[in-house]
């Protein structure tokens, strides 16, 4: 039986799925948002608006700014889904402003916990380049906002956690080896000493569906953005090659092999999927082509379905609000459609 030969670090999205960036900001002028009424936010929400609509960057004319309270239920939640605002910025919607940029690959989420939350997302692993994108937004809008500052904190934020740098840096991660190990526990409790934390898909206070977690920074105080990072990377470097490592021993388990190739035939097969089990075979199959069972399929294409079998993000996708039962079988449908034009043929060198 082979073993997977992996491109070193210098290609590691076979383990990291993204990369985000996102800075805390406030104005300097305002209470915090928990303090604001709704006719407060919604200044706030025109003022930061107009900074981004109407500033000098060259891709201003890119955003499109979504007043979250014209949102339908389903629409709000396909964003949390597609990672583009937070669990807690939909909870309530009133005096909340979104500003997306048409790739969606910038978000500006106006008056959350903090006045201004800029994120940043990029593909595979990308700090450097995602953290430089952020950082220009941040200076463009600093130029025309008035940030709430001091010379010993730092940014001023509402969640003692935040001051500082007012970042959070952090990686998606696909870490099926070291979850079926039972590693994780441990991890995180070493993790959490080096001020680093380990969460799930869509953060604090959620599961790690699919074997899915966020590697992100804790520390923002103290402490400088570039060193945020740099601790960030060696850490992420270090669970890369433990979990390269525990494929390479779990996948000449004939247990696991059969787990891979039976999720292979659901998805293959199934007409009807709900999306945990959907979410879970599909993280098998990704384990199936990290370690080298399936060739030819591309990584991307299963990053892809983990956010479009959502249940909000499926209806937002077909323009209606339908069944548990309709959507487990459009899933289904999806999945099928996606693996099959996609050539996987197995590689016989790993059966035994």
């Amino acid at each position: 039986m082979s073993e997977k030969k992996y491109n070193s670090l210098k290609d590691v999205s076979d383990v990291i799925i993204s990369t985000r960036i996102r800075f805390a900001r406030n104005l300097r002028e305002f209470p915090f948002p928990c303090r604001l009424s709704i006719d407060k936010k919604c200044k706030i929400a025109g003022i930061v608006k107009d900074a981004v609509l109407n500033g000098n960057s060259a891709i201003s004319d890119r955003f499109q700014y979504i007043q979250m309270s014209e949102l339908t239920q389903e629409e709000a939640v396909s964003l949390v889904e597609r990672h583009l605002v937070s669990p807690e910025f939909i909870s309530d919607r009133q005096g909340r402003g979104l500003l997306l940029l048409d790739n969606e690959s910038v978000s500006i989420m106006i008056n959350e916990e903090d006045h201004i939350r800029i994120q940043v997302i990029k593909s595979d692993m990308d700090l450097d380049g995602t953290y430089s994108l952020a950082d220009k937004i941040d200076t463009l809008l600093d130029e025309q906002l008035n940030f709430a500052f001091n010379d010993n904190l730092g940014y001023l934020t509402q969640c003692p956690t935040n001051i500082g740098t007012g970042m959070r840096a952090s990686l998606m991660m696909h870490l099926p080896a070291l979850k079926e190990n039972g590693a994780m526990g441990k991890i995180s409790a070493s993790l959490a000493k080096l001020g680093l934390t380990l969460r799930g898909m869509y953060g604090e206070g959620t599961e790690p569906g699919g074997a899915i977690y966020q590697l992100s920074n804790q520390v923002t105080l103290g402490i400088s953005e570039q060193e945020a990072i740099k601790n960030l990377r060696d850490i992420a470097v270090q669970l890369i090659t433990q979990e390269r490592e525990a494929r390479d021993s779990l996948i000449k388990n004939i247990n696991i092999q059969d787990r891979i190739y039976r999720s292979y035939g659901i998805l293959h097969y199934a007409k009807l999927m709900n999306n945990k089990e959907c979410t879970e075979l599909l993280s098998n199959l990704r384990f199936g082509v990290e370690a080298g069972i399936f060739e030819n399929i591309d990584l991307s294409t299963i990053n892809r379905l983990f956010i479009e079998i959502q249940p909000a993000t499926l209806m937002k996708n077909i323009g209606k609000k339908i069944s548990p039962l309709e959507r487990d079988s459009i899933r289904s449908e999806l999945v099928r459609t996606a693996l099959l034009q996609q050539k996987i043929p197995a590689n016989r060198r790993l059966e035994n």
